[in-house]
């Protein structure tokens, strides 16, 4: 995805929040490692990455909300893993947190990416960091870049 990514060598001003769920940090950890590697080689300052984690996705809206209101960031992205099991909690929690991140990047004009992973086993999971493939925090951090490219030609 790297070569679709317009080119902009100074990307030093850019902030960047991410938002980690621990729950499913066996996923969620390569996710984050991914993500800030792929922010920083393409130009993003380290320091200008603020990493927050929270307990679960379920936290995730209300902290990027939060960090959306601050100002302080041009892109948040959401990193979580949300793995069906047994039971109905899934389907709640991957509505709830999808609608939630969608409404935060809608009512702040802010770009904030939806990286929570909504997979039916572990297996799948692990496919899609570092697996079969690949790993979609590069996809998450790539696709926030070219947001905030976006946003720049409208501002």
């Amino acid at each position: 995805m790297n070569e679709s990514l317009k080119q902009n060598p100074d990307r030093s001003e850019i902030s960047i929040g991410i938002i980690v769920a621990e729950y499913n940090s066996f996923i969620t950890s390569k996710l984050l490692d991914a993500t800030k590697k792929t922010l920083i080689s393409n130009h993003v300052r380290s320091e200008n990455i603020l990493e927050l984690e929270v307990s679960g996705s379920f936290e995730i809206p209300v902290i990027a909300s939060k960090l959306a209101k601050s100002k302080k960031f041009d892109a948040i992205i959401c990193l979580g893993a949300v793995i069906k099991g047994d039971t109905d909690h899934y389907e709640y929690v991957s509505l709830a947190v999808t609608q939630g991140i969608g409404r935060v990047a809608i009512d702040n004009d802010i770009p904030v990416i939806f990286g929570v992973l909504t997979t039916h086993n572990v297996e799948q999971a692990l496919d899609r960091v570092g697996g079969k493939k690949g790993n979609e925090g590069e996809d998450y951090a790539i696709a926030a870049l070219k947001a905030i490219d976006s946003m720049s030609q409208i501002n």
